[in-house]
């Protein structure tokens, strides 16, 4: 389906509609690749890659999606461009805007996405800021379609630090209809206009006790207690060690809820092996389909 949206930088760009038609465009792209059936939808497309942060997931994904679906990409990093001698995020906006048909961006702070979005003529993506993580959330709710065979209706319980991710899951649980809520210590909590824009839509719960959040939860989802761009470690890990998902707190939500991790993991910290390995979790399906959300991403933004 082809979005109203130029950009995708935080979810809430999209309507309920458009979700709900991006995350059908994924289960037909997933059937293709399946048999390896692409259809070159992106040919003589181009995507470039702008990664100021570490990346295994959403560079991979991005780079294999582009390639199936006929197009290419470029990899840049900020030493790779003008970037690293002065020249402004308006002026990279305006020259890729030139050369190619899409932006991606991994970048530590929000506000650069935002001035590539302004000043370019063409779609802008965030693959990941300090504030959102689009990309992650679709794949995920692409997952618990699959899992649990419907989206509206169903609870997700979020445990741990209120980051980009729970952010952008906070949008995510909105627009299709599910309820969230979320555990986090006090200080960490996500961000306050999320919540009020979320809350308008759907019931978003903010608590700190781990246990009360994941009653009932057919979801429970968590993330590293210590993001890539909190620089208070010694804080951070002060005060989540019990919003740990062990086997105890799983216990707790529904007999048939799924554990979810949008990676990387540290195992023994904010989840168990015996959680993230286990039977319930689905974290390698919910990797795989970074992969086939940004397929249908890509395609709904660019293609002809």
């Amino acid at each position: 389906m082809k979005l109203k949206t130029k950009d995708l930088l935080t979810l809430k760009e999209l309507s309920p509609k458009e979700l709900e038609g991006l995350i059908s465009d994924s289960i037909k792209l997933k059937k293709q690749a399946g048999k390896k059936l692409y259809k070159p939808v992106l040919k003589n497309k181009t995507l470039a890659m702008i990664f100021q942060k570490p990346s295994t997931r959403t560079r991979v994904s991005f780079e294999v999606g582009m390639f199936q679906l006929g197009g290419h990409s470029i990899n840049l990093s900020p030493n790779d461009m003008q970037l690293s001698r002065g020249e402004s995020v308006d002026d990279t906006a305006k020259t890729l805007s030139r050369y190619t048909d899409c932006i991606l961006a991994r970048v530590y702070e929000h506000d650069m996405i935002e001035k590539l979005a302004t000043h370019a003529t063409i779609p802008v993506i965030n693959g990941l800021s300090d504030s959102f993580h689009p990309c992650q959330i679709l794949a995920d709710l692409l997952t618990i379609k699959e899992k649990k065979k419907k989206l509206k209706g169903l609870k997700i319980s979020w445990i741990g630090d209120g980051n980009n991710v729970c952010n952008s899951m906070i949008y995510g649980a909105a627009l299709s209809g599910m309820s969230i809520s979320i555990a986090t210590p006090k200080g960490l909590e996500p961000d306050k206009n999320t919540i009020k824009e979320s809350a308008k839509m759907t019931d978003v719960e903010v608590i700190t006790n781990p246990y009360k959040a994941v009653q009932n939860a057919d979801i429970v989802a968590t993330d590293t207690f210590t993001s890539i761009h909190n620089l208070e470690q010694g804080r951070t890990k002060k005060f989540l060690p019990k919003y740990q998902v062990n086997e105890l707190l799983m216990k707790k939500a529904n007999d048939d809820a799924i554990f979810m991790h949008c990676l990387p993991a540290k195992r023994g910290s904010e989840v168990t092996a015996g959680v993230i390995d286990g039977p319930q979790s689905v974290v390698w399906d919910e990797a795989e389909n970074r992969l086939h959300t940004q397929k249908a991403l890509l395609a709904s933004l660019i293609r002809d």
